[in-house]
């Protein structure tokens, strides 16, 4: 009974204007009734006939008057668009969120101190204000802010920052303050109200203060802080729950503050675990071969987050349709992330030097990234133009690294610039094809030198944090000559294990010729043929997921 009262003063509160103005205008109704009945006929007669323009002219007048006042002082620019759901509405449970269980506990946390608020009270404890979910897209923040107003019961409110910034100086806080009122008109009916303000860096960088006044932003971002300020004396549970996929570091500090946006939740890509779950839980959602090895797919996805393996499934299923199938087949799903990675293939003419060229370059990415690098196997080589490459080998990581040490990077700029060994050695010219593979060589050389202390020469320390003016030019000049050394040593490596393995190399490029693309286990093979063996296999690894593609020939 209680909170039946409470929810129709609720309403009454939320539609008082409403309701009052109603009642005004049928009284003046009545009013107008009983007068006219007091009045001669003819004097009754020139009043109706009078009635219909005088309502027309009122009318008229009484728009332009709300127009007004609503435009120039009520801002009627900041009216916004917020999403008022219902818990059981959005029904998404806790049990829906995979992949990212550290961040579900913590988020449980704050559901059961929402459900059980009289407790925390009663030791003096105060409910959570502000929730901070920090990670890349995808990773399903929304997902989980959803999660927890489902599981709590409450309604939940979602906005994205960038709704609040407009041209107009004043929109953004006025949108503010009419969302926490209605916040608290929402909790004050239902016990409490979640409030998702997404992609929150767009209102929430660091203020910049000068002559010429603070900005909008600054503006907005100060309503806000009041707005959060003042929920601390309120006995409705309204929790704000805000989330970005920049880093924590250019929001502004005020709102990182203990009763503002205290609590962080670090949100991750999901592990091997995490993402076999996910492609379990899509694949129920579709007909697919019973016979599929999902724990395959989950070492082939390293890196990858929740909305991609969706997008994959639902990628690989109108794959199979378009190959008139009744099922989705582990063949559908490979070239459902052959597409997303790498592009749709383009059938471009072209003469049979160039194609040549091209399967000799592919194969020196190959063969280098099989024999030579710790972490990385080979997915796929193919010839066939995708993007704006004639080519392209995908290598796959074997599992998670979360750092990166001198071998796999010297590997790294190896693979890179195993392209333009492979034309060098088998033509002695090369090709403009080898830019992008340059650029990214040249990146982690400087990288390493420049960054991480990794050069020849013994130079240690972060060279790249100082000004360039304040570094000596005998600095500078040793810190690239660490990088050419390194771009050369690692070349010559290269060349000689093309040299080296001279036979393998052309077997490749006739294989490539002939069927244009080589998946894993007929590269495997091959290498089987001549005595090579995978040699990662006996180092605790498995072959793993696709995680970004060498481009070949341009």
């Amino acid at each position: 009974m209680g909170n039946r009262y409470r929810r129709l003063k609720m309403a009454f509160l939320n539609h008082r204007t409403k309701i009052l103005i109603t009642l005004g205008v049928l009284s003046l109704i009545i009013l107008s009734v009983w007068g006219m009945m007091s009045l001669e006929s003819y004097y009754r007669n020139i009043t109706l006939a009078q009635l219909p323009i005088t309502l027309l002219m009122g009318m008229i007048h009484a728009v332009i008057f709300v127009y007004m006042y609503m435009m120039v002082f009520r801002n009627g620019f900041s009216k916004m668009d917020n999403k008022n759901v219902k818990a059981k509405e959005v029904n998404i449970r806790f049990s829906d969120v995979i992949g990212i269980d550290e961040a579900k506990e913590e988020c449980w946390e704050v559901v059961q101190l929402i459900q059980d608020h009289a407790k925390l009270k009663q030791i003096g404890g105060k409910i959570l204000r502000g929730i901070l979910m920090i990670g890349p897209p995808g990773c399903g923040k929304t997902y989980l802010a959803k999660a927890i107003a489902t599981e709590a019961g409450l309604p939940f409110l979602s906005m994205a920052a960038s709704e609040f910034n407009e041209i107009f100086v004043g929109v953004g806080a006025s949108r503010i303050r009419e969302l926490f009122k209605k916040a608290s008109s929402l909790a004050y009916g239902f016990g409490g109200c979640i409030i998702f303000i997404d992609e929150l860096d767009a209102m929430g960088q660091k203020r910049t203060f000068n002559q010429f006044g603070s900005g909008e932003n600054n503006t907005t971002q100060n309503q806000l802080l009041v707005a959060m300020d003042g929920l601390s004396g309120k006995a409705e549970n309204i929790v704000v729950i805000g989330a970005t996929n920049a880093s924590e570091d250019i929001l502004d500090e005020a709102l990182l503050r203990p009763g503002r946006f205290d609590r962080k939740v670090y949100i991750t890509r999901p592990g091997l675990d995490g993402r076999r779950k996910l492609f379990e839980y899509y694949l129920k959602k579709v007909k697919h071969d019973p016979a599929i090895d999902i724990a395959r797919l989950a070492r082939k996805s390293v890196g990858k987050t929740p909305a991609e393996i969706e997008n994959i499934v639902k990628e690989s299923a109108l794959i199979s349709v378009r190959n008139k199938k009744n099922v989705i087949g582990l063949d559908d799903i490979s070239e459902a992330i052959e597409r997303i990675e790498l592009g749709t293939k383009s059938r471009i003419t072209i003469n049979q030097r160039e194609r040549e060229m091209t399967a000799y370059h592919e194969t020196g990415h190959l063969i280098t990234t099989f024999l030579l690098h710790p972490r990385d196997d080979v997915f796929k080589a193919s010839i066939i133009p995708r993007k704006s490459s004639l080519g392209v080998v995908h290598p796959t990581a074997m599992e998670e690294w979360h750092s990166e040490d001198v071998e796999s990077l010297l590997a790294d700029i190896k693979v890179c610039l195993a392209g333009y060994a492979a034309e060098k050695v088998k033509y002695g010219l090369t090709t403009s094809g080898v830019t992008s593979d340059f650029k990214k060589a040249m990146t982690i050389a400087h990288h390493m030198v420049w960054r991480c202390g990794m050069g020849p020469s013994g130079l240690v320390g972060d060279y790249t944090v100082l000004p360039q003016e304040q570094l000596s030019e005998e600095i500078k000049h040793q810190l690239n000559q660490d990088t050419q050394q390194l771009i050369k040593d690692c070349l010559k490596d290269v060349e000689d294990l093309l040299r080296r393995e001279n036979e393998l190399f052309e077997r490749f490029a006739r294989e490539l010729l002939v069927k244009e693309e080589l998946e894993y286990d007929k590269i495997e093979a091959i290498f089987a043929e001549y005595g090579k063996s995978n040699p990662r296999r006996f180092q605790g690894g498995s072959t793993g997921a696709a995680d970004g593609g060498w481009e070949g020939k341009k």
